[in-house]
């Protein structure tokens, strides 16, 4: 396997240890499979050619998996990048282009990939990182606050089961409907497919500040939460499968610029 070298990764922060499985399996393969059902042609061919038909999809998981792999030991703290509550939308943008030297390495890791891509479209190991971390740039867990380690550290009881509130974005909530990740992807498009569009549109900074606004609402509702299960995904569910379409679509959207 050939090692991808990013080098604005060459200086390494150390971190306290925090799960990072950004969606769960079933989240990222629905992500990768809605970005598949909106590739152009070309990109669609140029892409099967590298990581085989719909490898987009089966390869979707490959950078969590790794981490148990010497192949690129530093890559953990690729997934997050955690952040401090009460930012206004100026800072966070501020921040944004100014890469924070704590927290984790997404952001800058993601511009890195993208300008891997662009200059070498045939890079197996770059297209599989940037197709996973594309779906971590949208669960909110993943730019959770710092002092929490995003939400780790913050205790959770799904149906009495102890857990915490990183999980719980990653996973539970998606597990909760009980689809196969074909079947969440085709409900996901025919709940959303007139906001295609409007999300393709979204600007950078749009994203970025809609992303950082759900983690704090998701935070100010943990704090006065009853505890009632059912009522958490009551409240979420609708917002977490936006999210997950909004990565697929924004996905489709970077692959086809570079590629198409």
């Amino acid at each position: 396997m050939k090692k991808l070298f990013i080098l604005p990764l060459l200086i390494l922060f150390i971190f306290p240890v925090q799960q990072t499985f950004g969606w769960g399996q079933e989240g990222h393969r629905i992500i990768a499979q809605i970005a598949y059902n909106h590739l152009n042609k070309k990109t669609k061919k140029q892409i099967d050619k590298v990581l085989g038909t719909k490898g987009i999809v089966y390869w979707a998981n490959w950078a969590d998996e790794i981490k148990s792999d010497t192949i690129y030991p530093n890559s953990y703290d690729w997934h997050f990048q955690d952040l401090e509550g009460g930012m206004s939308d100026e800072t966070l943008i501020a921040l944004r282009k100014n890469y924070p030297t704590e927290g984790g390495n997404l952001w800058r890791v993601m511009d890195s990939l993208t300008a891997v891509l662009d200059n070498h479209p045939d890079d197996f190991d770059a297209l599989r990182f940037i197709i996973h971390l594309t779906g971590d740039c949208f669960c909110p867990m993943h730019t959770g606050h710092l002092d929490d380690y995003g939400g780790n550290k913050i205790k959770f009881q799904w149906f009495g089961q102890s857990t915490n509130l990183h999980r719980v974005w990653d996973t539970d909530l998606i597990n909760a409907r009980g689809y196969s990740y074909t079947e969440y992807a085709e409900y996901l498009e025919s709940r959303f497919e007139r906001e295609a569009k409007s999300i393709m549109q979204m600007s950078k900074e749009a994203i970025l500040t809609h992303n950082y606004r759900l983690t704090s609402e998701i935070y100010e509702y943990q704090a006065g939460w009853d505890g009632n299960t059912y009522h958490y995904i009551y409240h979420f569910s609708g917002v977490m499968e936006w999210q997950l379409y909004a990565a697929g679509i924004r996905l489709a959207g970077l692959l086809n610029e570079i590629y198409g």
